[in-house]
């Protein structure tokens, strides 16, 4: 086939797609979190709920980058091969990269989203109450976690793309 023909060229194209819409879907994740925390009570329980679900369908498109990936190395005639550099790099990054996310960034993101639905559930605090309730110290720690989980994510993009774009070692 290689590269120049319309099924490299369309199966490019989904792997560009799928890079766009999955990272692009998650990369405003902080933006998200921000809003959710200027509404607060059951308005910012549903932007975080939102943003879970949003997640969620990015990480399904995402896991399809290196399956579009992998296919043009195929289809390209030898023009790429799996014992390049860059390619065996980015494979490699890849599963670390979204082995973080899921593992940890999704994991804290849904207990977030639980602990804000447990004070949405408990409603106001008692009149008498001496501080915040547990979840708020919980939250805040999530958020700074997830603050700088998502800024490992962002820059581990920068390098897959940079990977993609400047293909080292070919």
């Amino acid at each position: 086939m290689g590269i120049g023909s319309t099924v490299y060229k369309l199966v490019f194209m989904l792997h560009i797609l799928a890079i766009v819409i999955g990272f692009g879907g998650v990369m405003l994740n902080g933006v998200y979190g921000a809003e959710a925390r200027k509404r607060k009570g059951a308005t910012g329980h549903a932007v975080g709920e939102a943003n879970l679900r949003v997640s969620r369908l990015a990480v399904k498109i995402i896991l399809t980058i290196p399956v579009w990936g992998i296919l043009l190395v195929i289809l390209s005639d030898g023009v790429w091969k799996f014992d390049q550099l860059w390619v065996g790099l980015a494979l490699a990054l890849f599963i670390a990269t979204m082995g973080f996310a899921t593992a940890v960034q999704v994991r804290n993101q849904k207990r977030m989203v639980a602990l804000a639905g447990e004070l949405v559930a408990a409603g106001p605090p008692p009149a008498d109450a001496s501080g915040p309730p547990p979840q708020v110290a919980e939250m805040e720690d999530l958020e700074k976690r997830l603050g700088m989980g998502g800024a490992f994510l962002s820059v581990m993009v920068v390098v897959l793309l940079f990977l993609m774009v400047f293909k080292p070692g070919v």
